[in-house]
């Protein structure tokens, strides 16, 4: 029984990044390197029930998505995580709480454009995690004249919509950027996505 006890793994956070929540931590002091760890998670609706996360037991890296682990997207859970070398084990060290339904953070959209002969076709993917492909996503699309400040807004779409506009009058080059939205408990948005420019009806 002569166990080595690890130190617990440090900066233990549960948290919501680029549509996904993600539990991530800090090797403790004096790891060996080829220390595993193992995540569980509990939800607030059945405390001290702790659900395993298969494709995170005995892993080698410091971090677990647990997005498409979860029983529910809305009821608030928190993990924790052990470290494990051959017989020996660190205590469990727990994060805080968080739901995906009022927590999750958004990134900007990745937008396609194609363009027609009159029109431009503006389509938005997002990175999401299959799990919550059906909630309900939108976003909001900006167009402007490169250098000028006039921004025409294009508001709410939801996230399969493409957005159709007549670029007959629109000469020279025009830019698009757009912002990905959800509603829970207020109104969230991203950041707006870098611009992607084009030249319009240029006779050249």
């Amino acid at each position: 029984s002569g166990r080595v006890q690890l130190v617990p793994p440090q900066n233990v956070t549960l948290l919501s990044k680029d549509f996904a929540m993600i539990l991530t931590w800090a090797p403790g002091k004096g790891y060996p390197p080829d220390v595993t760890y193992t995540v569980r998670y509990e939800s607030q609706d059945r405390l001290d029930k702790w659900v395993k996360v298969p494709h995170c037991k005995n892993i080698p890296r410091s971090f677990c998505n647990l997005t498409c682990a979860l029983s529910s997207l809305y009821v608030k859970v928190r993990a924790r995580v052990k470290a494990v070398w051959g017989r020996s084990q660190s205590p469990w060290v727990k994060s805080q709480f968080k739901d995906y339904y009022s927590d999750v953070e958004l990134a900007p959209p990745v937008l396609t454009l194609n363009v027609r002969e009159n029109s431009i076709h503006v389509s938005a993917s997002f990175p999401l995690p299959a799990c919550v492909e059906n909630l309900t996503w939108k976003y909001d699309l900006n167009l402007w004249e490169a250098g000028s400040e006039d921004k025409k807004k294009y508001e709410g779409y939801f996230r399969k919509d493409t957005v159709t506009i007549n670029t007959t009058a629109l000469r020279g080059n025009y830019c698009f950027s757009a912002r990905a939205l959800y509603e829970s408990i207020n109104l969230k948005h991203s950041e707006f996505s870098q611009p992607v420019c084009v030249l319009l009806n240029h006779k050249g």
